[in-house]
């Protein structure tokens, strides 16, 4: 065999999304791309606020911009400016030296599960949960566990509690929710602290809590509680790809709560790996975000088109719950089988993705990061869609 046996599986899954990207890329050249429907792909198309392009511009035309390596945890004044956005977000004060800068939340994510656990061991994640999970938990050499939410997708602490045993390492969330829209509340994140609290206690070993918030800054009238506050033994998770639609400079981060069980010897975890995996996060965007940290996207365009897509598919007979938070939208199929219903959907020439890929079989995602005109021209096939499974 002449690539690594676990690899195989992990191929093959990646070939799922690689098929789909060169069937929506078939489907444009046959019948035209305003003919075709995608919202497979989470990808953030507002653009960057004006801000940060100010920046940029000045930054990249500066005399001696210096394109050197940067500090593994990232440049000092860039934590310490993140320190201070943590604090008012968080309610605590986070010092730099607990933060380390990564390629993106992917980045971040990577860094502390291998920093926190050891191979075979476990982290729990609600159900649906963003499918890379998955690709991180093969990375560690640990499993993935699911545990599933509510009637609204919101958290079940009592599912949460039947999934945790002696292996359990991490419990990993992820407010807002990818592909649910899901925000959870404070009372459900006190809930969570108070369950971790009691089930480290029963296991004799710490659980960890890890907050995945890349759409922290995507929410529609709520907002994104503290962890950190809900249980001291956090690690928060964050990227600008999507509040500055950077998604494709790989800039994020991670904080560890400062009185979280062995905090610096965490962060010196994350930071090696982190140099052994990358070396540093990219140094220009590093400097830039932070000079903008005020700034974000124009979150009324992500409304419109959730109100948008939410009418369609209202209008179609859909079953769904209204996102409180990012630019995703998870119906329920109309039949168990989901991966038909996508085909079902592609022979109206939309694009969307099962709901198994996340956890969540019975359901598909719509990713509503695409132009109004996509989401208008679809109304009619999702229509369509929805008939010819229920005949």
């Amino acid at each position: 065999m002449p690539i690594a046996d676990r690899m195989i599986a992990r191929v093959a899954a990646f070939a799922v999304i690689k098929d789909m990207f060169e069937e929506g890329r078939r489907l444009k050249a046959e019948f035209g791309p305003d003919n075709v429907y995608d919202f497979s792909l989470g990808n953030p198309d507002v653009p960057p606020p004006e801000e940060f392009r100010r920046i940029l511009r000045e930054m990249t035309a500066a005399d001696g911009l210096d394109h050197g390596y940067a500090p593994v945890t990232g440049h000092f004044h860039v934590r310490e400016a993140l320190a201070g956005r943590l604090q008012e977000e968080q309610g605590i004060a986070i010092p730099p030296d607990l933060i380390l800068m990564t390629v993106g939340a992917a980045g971040a994510l990577n860094d502390i599960l291998r920093a926190l656990m050891n191979p075979g061991e476990e982290f729990v994640t609600p159900a649906p949960y963003f499918l890379g999970y998955e690709n991180y938990a093969f990375l560690a050499d640990v499993a993935l566990v699911s545990a599933p939410t509510d009637a609204r997708f919101h958290l079940d602490v009592a599912a949460i509690e039947k999934a945790l045993t002696f292996k359990t390492r991490v419990v990993l969330i992820n407010s807002p929710n990818n592909p649910s829209g899901a925000v959870y509340s404070p009372a459900e994140l006190k809930a969570l602290g108070d369950l971790l609290q009691r089930a480290s206690a029963r296991f004799g070993k710490r659980i960890y809590l890890v907050s995945d918030e890349p759409y922290r800054r995507i929410v529609y009238d709520v907002a994104v509680p503290a962890v950190f506050t809900a249980y001291p033994h956090s690690i928060v998770v964050n990227s600008f790809s999507k509040e500055l639609s950077l998604a494709g400079e790989r800039i994020g981060y991670l904080a560890v709560h400062p009185d979280a069980d062995d905090a610096a010897q965490i962060l010196a975890a994350a930071a090696a790996i982190n140099s052994m995996s990358v070396v540093n996060a990219p140094g220009l965007f590093q400097q830039a975000a932070a000079r903008v940290l005020g700034a974000a996207v124009d979150v009324s365009s992500y409304r419109r088109r959730r109100d948008l897509m939410a009418a369609a598919l209202d209008d179609a007979g859909y079953q769904f719950t209204l996102p409180e938070g990012a630019f995703y939208l998870f119906p329920k199929s109309p039949i168990a089988d989901d991966v038909r219903f996508t085909q079902i959907l592609k022979e109206e020439r939309i694009l969307v993705s099962p709901g198994r890929a996340f956890g969540s079989p019975g359901c598909f995602r719509i990713s509503y990061a695409v132009p109004e005109a996509v989401i208008t021209g679809s109304r009619e096939g999702f229509r369509r869609a929805l008939q010819k499974a229920q005949g």
